[in-house]
């Protein structure tokens, strides 16, 4: 069982990013699916969560209106597009897996989790 995010980088102010969270050895579908954050010195912060049924969906009120999270369910992957970005973006960002339909957003919560993948926004 295992969660690899990728799609991290470097990006200015303003632009734009897409993760992805691919699953090997389980199915995402069947799984809540979030995506926490944390920059040096920070606690891990819950960005986005999305149930397995597709049909809840949190945002931080710091991301609300820019970043987006969805599944492709054919690809057992869940994209967390981030638009927008500032400089408080900037963090490791990881996804992370918990069985069932409903949406936590306490990081203790989840199961599974990925290795992280580094957002740097910077000008």
């Amino acid at each position: 069982v295992q969660l690899v995010e990728s799609g991290g980088g470097l990006v200015q102010p303003g632009g734009s990013l897409r993760l992805s969270c691919v699953a090997s050895g389980f199915t995402l579908n069947d799984y809540t699916i979030a995506w926490f954050r944390q920059a040096p010195g920070k606690e891990r912060e819950g960005v986005s969560c999305l149930s397995s049924s597709d049909g809840s969906t949190y945002y931080a009120d710091s991301v609300k209106g820019r970043f987006t999270v969805y599944r492709d369910r054919a690809k057992n992957t869940v994209i967390l597009q981030m638009n927008s970005l500032k400089l408080e973006d900037t963090a490791v960002y990881y996804c992370a897996a918990k069985y069932g339909v409903a949406v936590y957003t306490a990081y203790t919560a989840y199961d599974y989790w990925g290795q992280g993948t580094q957002v740097t926004v910077s000008s």
